[in-house]
């Protein structure tokens, strides 16, 4: 009986999950283009998201320049491809420790000296906009003038070297997302979890417990972008296309936080749920303007802005944690 009881919150959420994979499976056969199109955008946003939430989530430390791990993740890969011929697979496995290794830098730079807070929001973005300066002027990718990926017309689809149609890239950001989940769950629920969790509500007192709050922090800020560097592996071979201005700037940076804000912190759906809500309503917003013949300039940015704002003062905790204990599906904000 008591375990049957344990049992019943579990199963409670793995239902509607399953039901919402399933969903996401099978969508391209009832969707057209333009959705589909959609449905890879959240699904991003949504990958991107729980990947930033690793680490001010989980551990507590605020990233405002995440864009450098999707932009060190995007150039690695697109310059191996394009220079040398090596596939996207490959190219991330380089990506990962490179993006790995650049938030050692920062985070080492950051903890060691006790730069912390808002002050270490600011360093990520100084290394975001130091790199997009650098690849801005690095001729060997082309600096501004852009990195332009090979494109072939393709009689079916090439997992391998990720050159083929949108539905090959649907299922590859779906299962990136899923992988994203389940890591993070493990990550959440196991040793290292609890201490992030420890540092996140009070750092002080995990030092005192006899916790390493700096290995610890280090540990969030090398997963969290290594986890992000896929993110940009995969938006080079999406978009075919790189610009220093769009893949490093701090507007990718806030478009990748605020998924997990709109969502819930911290949470193991937030993110997911943010960039679905997030997303659907821009391009919503998007159709609705176009069907009446607007051109309003910023229209997009206004609205992700009052949509945070709504957020943060009707529901400071994200939109899951309520919607979850309303529908019984969570017992506390994971």
């Amino acid at each position: 009986m008591i375990a049957r009881l344990r049992a019943g919150p579990a199963s409670r959420r793995a239902i509607p999950l399953a039901i919402l994979l399933a969903a996401f499976v099978f969508a391209p056969f009832f969707v057209n283009d333009y959705l589909l199109t959609v449905l890879i955008l959240i699904l991003y946003f949504a990958y991107a998201g729980q990947a930033w939430n690793i680490m001010m989530g989980f551990a507590g430390q605020l990233s405002l320049g995440h864009a450098l791990y999707v932009g060190l993740g995007s150039y690695v890969a697109a310059t191996l491809f394009t220079h040398f011929g090596i596939g996207p697979w490959l190219g991330l496995l380089v990506a990962i420790p490179i993006a790995a290794a650049c938030g050692a830098v920062i985070g080492y730079l950051a903890f060691r000296f006790g730069v912390a807070g808002v002050y270490f929001a600011i360093l990520t973005i100084a290394f975001a906009e130091f790199a997009r300066i650098g690849f801005d002027h690095l001729d060997y990718v082309n600096a501004s003038s852009g990195l332009f990926l090979p494109v072939k017309q393709y009689a079916h689809n090439d997992l391998w070297l990720l050159r083929g149609d949108p539905t090959m890239f649907y299922y590859v950001i779906l299962a990136a997302t899923v992988f994203a989940f389940v890591l993070c769950r493990q990550l959440l629920h196991s040793r290292i979890g609890y201490f992030w969790l420890a540092i996140r509500e009070d750092e002080p007192a995990a030092r005192a417990a006899g916790i390493n709050t700096f290995r610890y922090k280090m540990y969030a800020v090398m997963v969290s972008a290594a986890v992000t560097s896929f993110a940009g592996v995969f938006y080079a071979f999406f978009y075919n296309n790189l610009f220093p201005e769009q893949v490093f700037s701090i507007s990718r940076s806030i478009e990748i936080i605020l998924g997990p804000i709109i969502g819930g912190i911290g949470t193991l759906f937030g993110p997911i749920l943010g960039a679905f809500v997030l997303t659907g309503l821009a391009e919503t917003l998007n159709a609705v303007m176009g069907a009446f013949g607007l051109d309003l300039p910023g229209a997009k940015q206004v609205f992700y802005g009052v949509c945070l704002l709504l957020v943060v003062l009707a529901l400071p905790d994200g939109v899951w944690p309520p919607l979850a204990r309303r529908l019984g599906l969570s017992e506390g904000k994971q």
